[in-house]
């Protein structure tokens, strides 16, 4: 049986979660692989709708076991108000496993990347202050404090004295603020302690036996391709790898043990944050495909920005991660348009490429060339098969799928768990 990963190949919200959740009841094992609280999933089951955060949205189906990856970082404080969240609306959940690996996002991560933010100016990257950045950097510098930390309060309490010893340097004299007592941090994170303890496993070895054994495990990437550290418009990025390939190494699998990559991709394009966005509307469309899509982030409620179709950020997208598969979000909201731009080529000063600029300041020049495609006013969120969609909304999916190079085998109709359509079986 397959290890299937799920990532977003735009700048992310294009609908990881409600991919995720639809294919959760048919999966043994949704593991999150990447990212932080920062990455919110929506999904809606039953007219509900559950904002996640750090939990695998695979959360929500009964018979998945959910992995907390060692690639993740984990702030216990908002990891536990979720899973109390849910409860408190009635929904039982299984506490998810977490590899003793993963990171934990203290509060002097949170408070330098606030204070890291404002200190930038008009320069800043755009980040949510959640600390994710922080817990990444200690991460690779080698001052990080990992989730088996909380079991040995010794270790605990000389790493975090370690950290700090740093952390309130660079507090007091680059950004003039009051250093931070260990005791206080070592505390708070032992707190926590006991209740997580059950749940730490050595997450890398339980997925290979998973595999091993013929079980389905998906990995759900957070944020999306463009937004990777290596790969994506960078330094407008986020700090962990959410391209398929990271799912190895946030996970602990080797790249023979992933069978299929499935893309998500909105039926148009948002993003959030600073950074070159070549097909983004200051206009009435815009605006009306934040308000139909409920363009929003889960996370911070930031509008977000919204644009056209881009064919060149998915097609690059599907080539890097070795997309197999395209699910494709939100067609609904476009319902109602006479004619659709589809941004098939940039003009990078006055002259045509058809693929994704090699540097930055060649996509922050780039101008998007349309090619534009009759719409439909049909409601489609009742269409359950390809057929039923109407003929020019049939041809604007098929002409996305000549232009990315991969096929779209699963459509989104409208945000509720049942409202999708099924090319090609994705599990």
């Amino acid at each position: 049986m397959p290890g299937i990963v799920i990532i977003g190949t735009q700048w992310g919200d294009e609908g990881k979660g409600k991919a995720t959740d639809a294919l959760g009841d048919r999966v043994d094992y949704c593991v999150r692989y990447s990212g932080g609280n920062n990455a919110g999933h929506t999904v809606v089951v039953n007219g509900q709708k559950f904002g996640l955060r750090l939990l695998p949205s695979g959360i929500l189906n009964d018979n998945c076991t959910c992995v907390i990856g060692n690639g993740v970082v984990v702030d216990l404080s908002v990891f536990y108000d979720e899973l109390d969240e849910l409860t408190e609306r009635g929904v039982v959940v299984a506490h998810p496993l977490i590899s003793a690996n993963a990171h934990l996002i203290t509060p002097y991560h949170s408070t330098l990347d606030k204070v890291t933010e404002r200190f930038a100016g008009k320069k800043k990257i755009g980040t949510t202050g959640r600390g994710i950045g922080p817990a990444y950097s200690d991460k690779v510098n080698r001052i990080g404090i990992r989730v088996q930390d909380l079991l040995d309060a010794e270790t605990l309490a000389a790493k975090v004295e370690a950290a700090l010893e740093q952390k309130n340097q660079v507090f007091a004299k680059i950004y003039n603020r009051r250093p931070i007592e260990a005791r206080i941090i070592i505390d708070e994170l032992l707190a926590y302690a006991e209740r997580v303890r059950p749940y730490v496993v050595d997450a890398a070895r339980l997925l290979n036996d998973a595999l091993d054994e013929g079980k389905t495990v998906l990995f759900e990437g957070a944020q999306a391709h463009h937004l990777d550290v290596d790969h994506g418009t960078y330094p407008y990025v986020t700090s962990s790898n959410p391209i398929a390939a990271g799912a190895c190494t946030g996970a602990g699998v080797g790249p023979c043990r992933i069978d299929r990559v499935i893309g998500i991709a909105k039926a148009y394009t948002t993003r959030v944050g600073e950074g070159p966005f070549p097909t983004e509307l200051f206009d009435a469309d815009g605006d009306t495909l934040r308000a139909n899509g409920g363009e929003y982030g889960v996370v911070t409620g930031r509008a977000r920005r919204t644009g056209w179709f881009d064919a060149l950020v998915v097609e690059q997208a599907n080539k890097v991660n070795g997309a197999t598969d395209v699910f494709l979000t939100k067609l609904d909201v476009l319902t109602g348009w006479e004619q659709i731009p589809v941004c098939v080529a940039y003009d990078i000063d006055g002259a045509r490429t058809d693929h994704w600029p090699m540097t930055m300041g060649e996509l922050e020049r780039a101008q998007p060339v349309y090619e534009y495609l009759p719409g439909w006013s049909e409601d489609i969120t009742r269409a359950r098969s390809f057929a039923e969609l109407p003929v020019t909304c049939q041809a604007y999916v098929k002409r996305l799928e000549e232009l990315i190079g991969v096929r779209i085998s699963g459509i989104g109709v409208g945000p509720g768990r049942e409202e999708s359509i099924v090319i090609n079986e994705l599990v």
